[in-house]
């Protein structure tokens, strides 16, 4: 018998609705139940003669990476057999999809299938798939519900959680999006049993990133035994994903726009993202953010607000589960120029997240710029 899931409350501020978010096994029974609750009641339909409807709902689009075009395509089957109208839209894989052309190419979709505002979206994928996804659902008829399937353990604990839904530019990561929390999300642990080790662990990087935030009990357990947590059949595997999950729950519960608290959030990812860009987006998330937060923890050292300790078991925990600590010197005049133009920079001003000690995050604006150099080296080849 399969164990019922855990329900981790998001509360909904900002005249946004709560939902929950689902962690456990086999959870794509849940689907309907979340597609067929409407906040905004209305009459009992039936459509085509098929199902009866709740909340005027009649057309579900699934929207799925080129990758997972075999449960995409399973799971439009299995939402068609009962009742709903439903289309899947295959999406390129990873960062690939989160540009303006593709979100026009999803709108286009939905306009020439009659998707209207009582109709609902639901993203399948790793953390892009669901910012596109939730972007997607946001700009549509100015707004539609949705609801995130994410199949990696960044998305499980990250990107589908909080409302923040976006595409990248040529300029930067995320610079374009809105905020538009889903209606919930399905964590099913089964999806990471496939998912490809590197892809694991990069997911990890934030679910330490949660650990130095907010809930060190996440590092203690990492640090039990790190060759378990870089496994799906890891013996702390599910409390792992509901620790962070939580972390984020709590702190988007009170903030929703990132208006203060939110920015906890973004601890390691303000170098994070300029190395993506530098990247070209080929690398994984959770290996630049790995990066981020030694940077971070140095920036948070030599600030004199971080202790030895806490600074150095960041490497020690990152290391351990194979995730990266350094990157290329000669990059870092292009990586301060990308990181001007990040969303948490106020005018020439660039703010960073950094530790007052463990669990203890706080703001660092406008840092000296030999004090920025001195963390990167500490960083870089």
């Amino acid at each position: 018998m399969t164990a019922a899931p855990t329900r981790i409350q998001v509360a909904g501020s900002a005249g946004t609705a709560p939902y929950e978010v689902l962690v456990g096994r086999q959870l794509l029974g849940e689907l309907p139940g979340l597609i067929g609750t409407d906040a905004r009641p209305l009459p009992t339909t039936t459509l085509n003669g098929g199902a009866a409807r709740r909340g005027g709902i009649q057309r579900v689009a699934v929207l799925h990476p080129e990758a997972l075009a075999a449960t995409g395509e399973a799971l439009r089957e299995d939402l068609a057999e009962q009742g709903y109208e439903a289309i899947a839209i295959q999406l390129p894989n990873a960062e690939e999809s989160k540009t303006v052309e593709v979100a026009a190419y999803c709108w286009k979709a939905l306009g020439q299938t009659g998707f209207t505002r009582t109709d609902i979206i639901v993203g399948v994928g790793g953390g892009a798939t669901t910012d596109l996804a939730g972007f997607v659902a946001a700009t549509w008829l100015r707004g539609v519900r949705w609801i995130a399937v994410p199949t990696t353990v960044l998305g499980m604990v990250d990107a589908a959680v909080g409302g923040k839904t976006g595409i990248n530019t040529a300029e930067g990561k995320n610079l374009v999006g809105a905020f538009h929390p889903p209606a919930g999300v399905l964590c099913d642990l089964a999806a990471l049993d496939s998912l490809p080790v590197n892809d694991y662990v990069s997911g990890l990087a934030e679910i330490i990133k949660a650990g130095f935030i907010a809930d060190p009990t996440i590092l203690d357990l990492i640090e039990s035994d790190p060759v378990a947590a870089r496994s799906p059949e890891g013996a702390h595997t599910q409390e792992l994903l509901e620790r962070a999950i939580r972390v984020k729950a709590e702190v988007v519960s009170s903030d929703l726009k990132e208006s203060g608290l939110r920015e906890i959030l973004n601890y390691g990812h303000t170098l994070a993202h300029a190395i993506e860009k530098n990247e070209r987006y080929n690398w994984r998330h959770g290996a630049a953010v790995s990066i981020g937060m030694v940077f971070a923890a140095e920036l948070g050292r030599l600030a004199g607000r971080l202790d030895d300790a806490t600074a150095d078991r960041h490497r020690a925990v990152l290391e351990s589960v194979g995730l990266p600590l350094s990157y290329r010197y000669d990059q870092w005049p292009k990586l301060l120029e990308t990181m001007k133009v990040d969303k948490k920079s106020r005018g020439d001003r660039l703010r960073f997240i950094v530790l007052d000690g463990l669990a203890k995050p706080t703001v660092l604006e406008g840092p000296d710029p030999a004090v920025l150099i001195a963390a990167y080296a500490e960083v870089a080849k």
